[in-house]
């Protein structure tokens, strides 16, 4: 009896880990795809530094970046490998003369031919193809005036192109389509990353000066305001692929502000953190169904106001 107790006891052990066995298990639900889109700003754009510094200090998985203007220059030093405080680092020493020369030319007073040589210093590779993150590039045709993303090949003129802003620097010539600032088309490239499969799309938009306090001192404030202008106008072309909108307090920092670089990462800093409870939330979310187009319903989309 002892011997039969033992082998039904096998088997009722044996029966209950083969039912287990055959219920099916939950699978784990997949982390959304966030993307991050950085926007144009020149200086002011060091505190697109301090938004990564957050981001990177939260472990939070980024799955493509987008960059505009001064953006898609910290979006490629970032998306090659280097870590938030190695461009800390280096943003707190550069200055104007780093990025670019003065020239007299036809098409702007500047040259940012000298942005090739930082860029081949500090960058860790030098084609989208061996990126550590999937990088969009973003830059306007002058011709067609319709937007160009550049999302493989050679990656230090393609951010020049980007960074090409009307009046100061001259366009760069790429495909024999001469290219000026990405601001113009993508003020924000939000749109950009929802083609790339982003679920999420955290936005970083770095305000122009407003109070420029009666007549402009020179050209370049004339230019400046009218981006400013022109970017905010622009807002319909961008925040509808928008799911949460950053906006560092950088308006009191000059266009070419590079001096004051370790603030503009605080200022970063500071607007990150305030975004991640809501950047948090997304994590511990279930992973959206894929955006709508503008103007339609999209329950994951937060209102950007």
């Amino acid at each position: 009896m002892r011997v039969l107790g033992k082998i039904l006891r096998s088997v009722r052990s044996f029966g209950r880990e083969l039912t287990a066995r055959q219920i099916p298990q939950a699978a784990p639900t997949p982390l959304p795809k966030v993307g991050i889109a950085l926007g144009g700003g020149f200086a002011r754009g060091m505190a697109h530094i301090g938004v990564l510094k957050v981001l990177e200090e939260e472990n939070v998985p980024i799955t493509c970046i987008a960059g505009t203007s001064v953006g898609a220059l910290i979006g490629a030093i970032y998306c090659a490998g280097a870590s938030a405080a190695e461009m800390e680092e280096i943003a707190c020493r550069v200055r104007f003369r780093d990025f670019a020369r003065w020239t007299i030319s036809r098409y702007g007073f500047a040259s940012n031919r000298r942005m090739a040589g930082l860029l081949n210093s500090v960058l860790k590779v030098k084609t989208f193809e061996e990126l550590c993150i999937p990088l969009a590039v973003t830059a306007t045709d002058f011709a067609s005036g319709s937007g160009v993303v550049f999302q493989k090949g050679d990656l230090v003129d393609t951010v020049r192109a980007s960074c090409a802003y009307p009046g100061m620097f001259e366009p760069v010539r790429i495909n024999k389509k001469f290219l000026v600032d990405g601001m113009l088309a993508h003020p924000v490239p939000t749109k950009p990353l929802r083609e790339m499969g982003a679920d999420r799309v955290l936005a970083v938009h770095l305000k122009g000066r407003w109070d420029v306090g009666g007549a402009p001192r020179h050209l370049f404030d004339v230019i400046g305001q009218c981006f400013a202008i022109a970017q905010e106008n622009s807002a319909a072309l961008w925040r509808p692929w928008t799911d949460l909108l950053v906006e560092p307090e950088v308006k009191d920092f000059k266009y070419d502000d590079f001096e004051h670089s370790c603030d503009l990462i605080r200022a970063g800093e500071t607007a990150m953190r305030a975004a991640m409870p809501e950047l948090r939330s997304w994590l511990a979310a279930p992973t959206p169904a894929p955006s709508m187009a503008p103007g339609l319903s999209n329950p994951a989309a937060v209102p950007a106001d």
